[in-house]
């Protein structure tokens, strides 16, 4: 006898599109999905920092600071700015800093506050600099 009829549970099909598989997945109802050991979402949950506001702001900063040309691209190791993607992750920080206004914590305000103070201020320097003369 076939083990589906043994076992009348329930079957989900996945039609959402992906960009490595367009046909679609079939997942059984409680398979977790196959990771390779060494993988980085291998690691248990425990030692990854917890996602809160302040490591929030943090990580929009590090993109800003990537995209200013600050730091080096972790793909290249090269330095790629973009200001215009730049600018509009400082903006995102903007508008969150107005639509959180009066929620946040102290700590938070002032974390907040500095690190948009000193982007806009790096940004600022960066778009008034003179344009260097590629030979």
């Amino acid at each position: 006898m076939d083990e589906s009829q043994n076992n009348p549970g329930f079957r989900v099909t996945d039609r959402r599109r992906f960009a490595d598989d367009a046909a679609g997945k079939t997942a059984a109802p409680d398979a977790a999905p196959a990771q390779e050991p060494g993988s980085a979402d291998a690691a248990a949950p425990d030692d990854a920092e917890p996602v809160n506001f302040s490591t929030f702001v943090l990580g929009l900063s590090t993109q800003a600071l990537l995209h200013l040309g600050e730091i080096e691209s972790p793909i290249t190791g090269k330095l790629e700015p973009d200001l215009v993607t730049g600018k509009h992750v400082i903006d995102i920080l903007g508008i969150l800093r107005e639509k959180t206004r009066g929620n946040l914590e102290q700590a938070e305000e002032h974390l907040l506050d500095s690190i948009l103070y000193d982007l806009r201020m790096r940004y600022v320097a960066l778009v008034r600099a003179p344009k260097k003369e590629e030979a």
